[in-house]
């Protein structure tokens, strides 16, 4: 956080309160530009886009490192899912050595560069408990709670013009009820907590969810020589990654420029058929919606296949439909079957959290998981939102580069008519003296 970005109110007034007051004031920071919640690559590049406009900011950061969840809740064989040149930040592109489909490792590397080649520094460590816009003044009034410092826990409250929202759409993990899991009794957890299949050599896993987190762990669980059976609750898209060579993501965009939805999602379908084969007969129904039109309406993503899908020809993962309820050791299946298990791994998704501190009326405003894109990003009375309309790294850089452009019109505009307000002020000064 740069000196310029904010001021310390407290500093103004401190000779005009009580002492035993002071340490309440000093918490009630004036920020010269905009909040920004959140520090993954949505915040990474809306800040970026609006420092080259030189326009001044804070990112607030929960955690205590930059793309908290690529970090800390990633399996380790992890890969972009798409040609790295769908997933680059403005301004910086991914180093020319890095593979097409860049592992998480090298995803992290590739933002921490990001963040210190444009010189953005978080506050990090503060988790912000509210966000709340006060109409009497026309500001943000953004709380938080601050784990770092000699002081442990601390109490803030940033005062500024505009708010972006940019914690993204998977800040907190989807654990669903499921009865008598409680009493199942062997290892469960979320794919959000799973690093590697070594843990699970030998055992009987039960993953839950077929969506590319469920996919990527059952495949990592066979590669480590465990039996993993996958229960798919719903239909699903799966799509080769590659189409002769070429990225089918890739393959879809271009086709998109030319064709309507539709007729790229035929095309697309008829294409993996002829590579993949009838997945209906193997568990995984197809839904009637297409990937892309799916993808555009309802947010869901089609599976990129990276090798799951031969494991389950194979039979190596087992296909299963909803369940009923668990057991001690066991649980029991929609179709009557019951199977013994002894880990269960979750891999039901994630969801946001921006509910739980922004007031609902607010977050209407925006629009966030509602909306489609470009609507989605920008609500009344400054609010902003970044990475949430659904549309993956490139189209939350897409939200940044707007939101960046659009704050800094304001701010510039705002700035010239203090400039010039101060200007009329001291002429009448001088016309007084």
């Amino acid at each position: 956080m740069n000196k310029t970005n904010c001021v310390n109110i407290s500093s103004m007034l401190q000779n005009s309160i009580p002492k035993e007051d002071d340490i309440f004031i000093r918490r009630c920071i004036w920020v010269n530009g905009p909040v920004i919640v959140g520090a993954g690559p949505s915040g990474l590049a809306v800040a970026t886009c609006l420092k080259r406009q030189e326009v001044p900011f804070i990112i607030l950061e929960r955690a205590n490192c930059i793309a908290s969840l690529w970090q800390n809740r990633t399996y380790d064989r992890l890969k972009l899912h798409l040609p790295k040149q769908f997933c680059q930040l403005p301004n910086l592109p991914f180093p020319e050595d890095f593979p097409e489909y860049p592992t998480k490792y090298q995803f992290i590397e590739y933002l921490e560069s990001y963040a210190s080649h444009f010189g953005i520094n978080p506050k990090f460590n503060e988790t912000v408990q509210s966000a709340k816009y006060d109409e009497r003044f026309g500001l943000w009034r953004v709380k938080t709670v601050s784990r770092s410092g000699m002081l442990g826990s601390c109490e803030f409250e940033y005062i500024c013009r505009w708010l972006v929202v940019a914690t993204g759409e998977n800040a907190e993990k989807v654990v669903p009820e499921f009865e008598g899991l409680e009493e199942f009794g062997g290892d469960v957890l979320h794919a959000g907590d799973y690093k590697s299949g070594e843990r699970y050599r030998g055992k009987r896993v039960l993953v839950v969810g077929c969506g590319n987190s469920g996919m990527e762990v059952s495949l990592d669980l066979c590669n480590h020589n465990a039996s993993p059976s996958m229960v798919v609750r719903s239909s699903v898209h799966v799509l080769p990654r590659e189409i002769l060579g070429k990225s089918t993501f890739e393959i879809g965009v271009t086709m998109m420029k030319w064709m309507p939805v539709w007729l790229v999602d035929k095309t697309l379908l008829l294409l993996t058929r002829l590579i993949l084969g009838n997945t209906d007969k193997l568990g995984l129904k197809r839904p009637e919606m297409g990937p892309l039109e799916l993808k555009n309406t309802a947010g869901k993503t089609p599976v990129l296949d990276i090798g799951a899908f031969s494991k389950i020809k194979s039979g190596k993962i087992k296909i299963f439909p909803g369940i009923v309820k668990f057991g001690p050791g066991k649980v029991e299946l929609v179709d009557g079957r019951v199977l013994e298990i002894d880990s269960v791994v979750l891999a039901t998704g994630y969801r946001s959290n921006v509910p739980s501190w922004l007031k609902e009326n607010d977050l209407a405003e925006i629009g966030i998981e509602k909306s489609p894109f470009p609507k989605g990003c920008k609500g009344e009375a400054g609010l902003y939102a970044v990475g949430f309309t659904r549309r993956g790294l490139s189209g939350a850089s897409l939200d940044a580069m707007s939101v960046a452009h659009d704050i800094a019109n304001r701010w510039k505009e705002e700035t010239k008519q203090q400039i010039k307000t101060i200007a009329a002020r001291h002429r009448r000064c001088i016309s007084h003296f």
